[in-house]
């Protein structure tokens, strides 16, 4: 059954900063320019880094990263998780994670549309 017949869906992924235009133009090319972009910060498989400021050695364990959130009922969650995954690719430690949840229910402040017609 695709997204269509099944309704609204979360499309979320964290990636790097640098590779948040990328991630805009994929998403703009499969139909889903729509996207709320919150900067986070994160650990997972991704190495600490040590530095050294004033003398003073500290190390870096959070990583600066972008959540990218994509809400689709139109447009295939799988497509545009794929858009995001191809876009935000550099083959290291770090590259971040796509998530698809589904969407109980949506509204539009503006219209008080609600379903998949707020979408």
């Amino acid at each position: 059954m695709s997204d269509a017949e099944t309704g609204i869906k979360l499309v979320m992924a964290v990636v790097r900063p640098d590779k948040l235009a990328d991630v805009k133009t994929a998403l703009a090319e499969v139909g889903a320019p729509s996207l709320t972009v919150t900067n986070v910060s994160g650990r997972g498989s991704q190495p600490a880094k040590k530095g050294q400021w004033r003398g003073e050695e500290y190390t870096v364990d959070l990583h600066q990263k972008v959540k990218i959130e994509c809400v689709v009922a139109d447009t295939p969650a799988e497509d545009v998780a794929e858009a995001i995954a191809d876009a935000a690719h550099t083959g290291e430690k770090g590259d971040g994670k796509v998530f698809i949840l589904p969407v109980e229910n949506a509204m539009q402040v503006r219209t008080g549309k609600t379903g998949r017609d707020a979408v």
